[in-house]
């Protein structure tokens, strides 16, 4: 295969810094994310609304059960009439400029699926999907090809880091695949190899030879080291033993104090998303039951489900 090819195939996964002139507005200043008082002020980043995703075999079963979700039809209900999964059920929501917005379920409820619309990796049923106020969803090919590659990058629980090249070529990768210079990608990469990350000296590693935390921290540094407007983490620290997840939480905070990215991260654990959410999204069985900052989550929970999850803290 030769290099046109392999960037073809995976350059819609990959982000950076350039900006998306053909598709999508100028971008908006970092609001503060000490105190969310003045969100009702800022533009959101990112919004969903009234957002459905159904898995079916066929189109007809799934317009029948999106029909039924929009009922009111329960999850099981729909799954047994019509064989279909309502995977997200009417879910709204924004996201602003600067903040860790988690959105945090138990295995099943809709989370990692709804966090792969936001680069439309999964396309909705219906809904709406809009990023500095343009409908993500009318974006043509080669617009979301831009998005994807220089606004948005993603962490994986898998890593998925390519084996066959070193932790700098890994890192490199992110800024290589949208044709950047090769000299100014490698700089910008040792520069995070060797920052705060840990990673220094270990350049010339294969991911088969380094731990899962480490390699945890080269998908972290390949994601940031293109500068994206959006952080899409699916599970990042979910393989980890519990002391390198409580030292990555703890690198991804002192990160953030600097850098004020934009962050979606995915979670099942309340613990996690109470240490590091500016504001935390609960779902149940594809739908968000409650939206709020952690201490909101903590002292008035939306009913007894969010409930006995602060209670078994």
């Amino acid at each position: 295969m030769n290099i046109s090819s392999l960037r073809n195939i995976v350059r819609g996964l990959e982000s950076g810094t350039a900006p998306l002139k053909s598709a999508v507005p100028s971008a908006m200043e970092t609001t503060n994310t000490a105190g969310f008082a003045a969100m009702a002020e800022t533009s959101a980043l990112l919004e969903l609304r009234g957002l459905y995703k159904v898995f079916g075999p066929h189109s007809r079963q799934i317009r029948e059960a999106l029909e039924q979700a929009r009922a009111g039809i329960s999850k099981e209900q729909i799954l047994s009439a019509t064989g279909c999964n309502v995977a997200v059920r009417d879910v709204s929501l924004s996201v602003y400029p600067g903040e860790i917005f988690v959105i945090m379920g138990l295995s099943g409820s809709g989370k990692s699926t709804l966090v792969r619309h936001f680069n439309r990796l999964v396309e909705p049923t219906a809904g709406q999907l809009l990023f500095r106020g343009t409908d993500v969803l009318k974006l043509n090919a080669r617009q979301l090809r831009e998005m994807r590659r220089f606004h948005m990058g993603m962490v994986f629980q898998s890593f998925a880091l390519l084996p066959h090249k070193t932790v700098l070529e890994n890192v490199t990768f992110g800024r290589w695949i949208r044709g950047d210079d090769a000299a100014a990608s490698r700089e910008a990469a040792r520069a995070w190899i060797n920052g705060r990350l840990g990673l220094r000296g270990y350049d010339d590693r294969y991911p088969d030879e380094l731990s899962g935390g480490m390699r945890q921290r080269v998908g972290l540094a390949r994601a940031l080291v293109a500068e994206p407007d959006v952080l899409l983490m699916d599970e990042a620290f979910s393989a980890l033993d519990p002391l390198i997840r409580a030292e990555m939480q703890d690198i991804l905070l002192e990160m953030q104090a600097d850098l004020r990215r934009t962050i979606v991260f995915i979670t099942h654990d309340l613990d996690e998303a109470m240490k590091i959410g500016s504001r935390i999204a609960i779902m149940k069985d594809g739908a968000v039951i409650q939206v709020g900052t952690p201490e909101q989550i903590r002292t008035n929970p939306a009913n007894d489900y969010v409930r006995r999850f602060v209670d078994a803290r």
